[in-house]
């Protein structure tokens, strides 16, 4: 009874988005009040029937209701809880119906926290959000539906994909798709205020926090999703340049640069056509990403689904709202001129550097992610681009987008000069090279990536606490004042900083990892760089719903125990899949990272050990610029409806 009340709320839901998407559009062209006045209680009602419609499916899962299709093909009945729950949104369908509640969740919000936007935009932005809302409705309601039935339920499911059986990526699709989906508010707010034929300073303030927020959210998505790959997959990294990852990376650069370039639009008024062409192209490659994963284009261990029909349905999605903003775009090219003017040397200046700098190395991930696609339809060639070229390619613009973000920093708006911004950079430019120097002097015959990492990570970390510091102004009670700055400006410095440590992490891991592959017999130790490991036993273990041979190693060094790894080897019979569940010594340093393998004919195992230095780092880095950016989300300013009830009383509706 539940699973059919689910499904006629997702199909109510699908209704109300339809009034939603055209009575308030036309009520803003009109000026009709009452009917833009539709768009407010319509998102509530959507996201409510939706919200049914999920924990619906949900309850499904729990239950474990195998008269229900989605539910045999992606639980047991022995699975542990969580996993039930998180099998809801473990495959296409379940997944979908998430990505849809997700868009209704961020209308509404836009309708209950928007009080301070004009009602003619606030009504075209909850149309267009609506807009997208009803596409994905009628993607999920005609092609992949998750309430079907059974006409005789089997006795039990097929379980879970068994890599989709961990604590991180029960918790990883949700931060992720709330960062995809939440740059559709950005999206909505760059068409309606196309329609409308302005942008200015309080659109800028009104995009920001919902653009900072989606942003924070794919952070969050994308350290999970990595971390997990980490521990997870056995094969000791964290980021394989795999289509689906760059999927997500993708969005998460053009965010970036489009949270810098709506601070000059707040600020200054200028680059205003750069950013909203920014807002459209970030959820432009967040539906290239939801291609990417279900059309079976690109082969990836996270693909969904790899039915061409559905792929051709969100091609099609993709190309109506990205070809039509864009159309749309080109347009109204001559309402975006922008009132500021700047110097070469600015913030401004500074800011747009940056923003090229992130558009074009996604431009670069994008080109690498699909050349292989493109090699084999045009020249009927078959490629592979790999982490090389990813590396080789990518990596400078990182390296600059480095060097160039504490000096930026500390320009001023309008013009300023080079030296005077350089001048209080100093010490912690020099402190930098120091490190830099340093690390090259103790290493031996390695390459100069960690070194150069250092200096670049230090450099970051370093000019952003000298900004802040500068924020402080002279004399006395610097301290004091310090403690008073706006949260904004503790978020900007902590995301920075972030930034650097996981630009020096990357850099040390690369460098100074070490690998070590062989067969080790019981109870013989063997050396690998300054550790000592022996495996001990070898034993096989019941788990609630896997065999597991275990290896048992301790980890020791200088003579002395350091740890027990216990790596597994897993088969779960009812999916019939084997996975590989790493022994991890984490440390603040370094990781010592143990796999075992298979039993070889002389009677000895199989084992990888890594020696992973600064692995842990990556993930701080991750956290402190995700924590950064909730600073400044926290900060009254970055509040959609500050500064926007000054304006309140003196803006009208705007002319057509």
């Amino acid at each position: 009874m539940i699973t059919e009340l689910g499904h006629f709320c997702l199909i109510l839901a699908f209704m109300v988005a339809i009034v939603q998407m055209v009575v308030p559009l036309v009520g803003a062209h009109k000026r009709w009040t009452g009917w833009m006045a539709v768009a407010e209680p319509a998102a509530t009602v959507q996201f409510l029937l939706t919200a049914f419609a999920f924990g619906a499916l949900t309850w499904a899962f729990v239950t474990s209701d195998f008269s229900l299709q989605l539910v045999v093909l992606n639980s047991h009945s022995a699975k542990p809880m969580i996993y039930k729950i998180s099998g809801t949104w473990g495959n296409h369908e379940g997944s979908m119906l998430l990505w849809v509640l997700i868009v209704t969740l961020f209308g509404a919000m836009a309708a209950w926290f928007g009080g301070g936007l004009p009602p003619s935009l606030k009504a075209r932005v909850l149309a267009v959000q609506s807009a997208i809302a009803v596409a994905f409705f009628a993607f999920i309601l005609f092609t992949s539906n998750p309430f079907i039935r059974l006409a005789v339920p089997p006795f039990d499911g097929q379980d879970l994909n068994p890599l989709l059986q961990d604590p991180g990526l029960a918790f990883h699709p949700p931060f992720l798709y709330l960062g995809y989906v939440g740059l559709s508010m950005a999206f909505s707010f760059a068409v309606a205020a196309l329609i409308e034929g302005r942008v200015d300073a309080a659109w800028g303030r009104w995009v920001r926090p919902w653009t900072l927020a989606a942003w924070v959210f794919l952070t969050i998505g994308i350290a999970l999703g990595s971390w997990w790959a980490y521990y997870e997959l056995g094969w000791g990294g964290f980021w394989f340049w795999d289509p689906v990852e760059n999927a997500s990376f993708m969005p998460w650069l053009l965010a970036a640069a489009l949270l810098h370039s709506a601070i000059v639009v707040e600020k200054r008024e200028a680059l205003k056509s750069w950013t909203i062409l920014l807002a459209i192209l970030a959820f432009g490659f967040s539906l290239i990403g939801t291609f990417i994963v279900r059309s079976g284009l690109l082969t990836s261990v996270h693909a969904f689904a790899n039915d061409p029909e559905r792929g051709v349905f969100i091609l099609i999605i993709l190309a109506v709202f990205t070809g039509g903003a864009l159309t749309l775009y080109a347009m109204r090219a001559g309402a975006m001129e922008a009132k500021g003017v700047f110097g070469v040397v600015s913030r401004e200046s500074a800011l747009l550097t940056n923003n090229i700098i992130l558009a074009v190395s996604c431009f670069v991930v994008f080109v690498g992610t699909m050349w292989p696609v493109i090699a084999e339809m045009f020249f009927d060639r078959k490629l592979s681009v790999g982490p090389p070229f990813f590396n080789m390619a990518f990596t400078p613009f990182m390296v600059l987008l480095g060097i160039i973000l504490p000096v930026g920093a500390m320009l001023p708006w309008k013009r300023g000069k080079l030296g005077r911004a350089m001048w209080p950079l100093r010490y912690a430019f020099m402190l930098a090279v120091a490190l830099g120097l340093l690390a090259w002097a103790m290493q031996t015959g390695r390459s100069a990536l960690g070194p150069v990492g250092l200096f670049l990570g230090s450099w970051v970390v370093f000019g952003a606490l000298v900004d802040l510091w500068s924020r402080t102004g002279r004399g006395s009670n610097r301290l004091a004042r310090l403690t008073r700055l706006p949260r904004a400006d503790w978020g900007k410095a902590t995301a920075h900083a972030g930034l650097g440590i996981t630009m020096f992490a990357i850099a040390g891991l690369t460098a100074w990892e070490q690998e070590d592959i062989r067969v080790a017999q019981l109870g013989e130790p063997f050396e690998v760089g300054a550790f000592t490991l022996t495996l001990d036993d070898v034993i096989d273990l019941e788990g609630p719903n896997y065999l597991s041979t275990t290896g048992l190693v301790t980890l020791a060094k200088d003579g002395r125990t350091l740890a027990q790894l216990r790596p597994e080897k897993r088969q779960y019979p009812v999916a019939r899949m084997p996975t590989t569940e790493a022994a991890i010594d984490y440390r603040f340093l370094r990781d010592v990272y143990v796999v075992i393998g298979d039993q070889q004919t002389n009677g000895g195992w199989t084992v990888r050990t890594y020696i992973k230095p600064l692995t842990n780092w990556i993930w701080a880095g991750c956290i402190l610029m995700s924590l950064g950016g909730a600073l400044s989300l926290s900060d009254r300013r970055f509040r959609v409806a500050a500064g926007a009830r000054r304006r309140a009383g003196t803006q009208g509706l705007p002319a057509e």
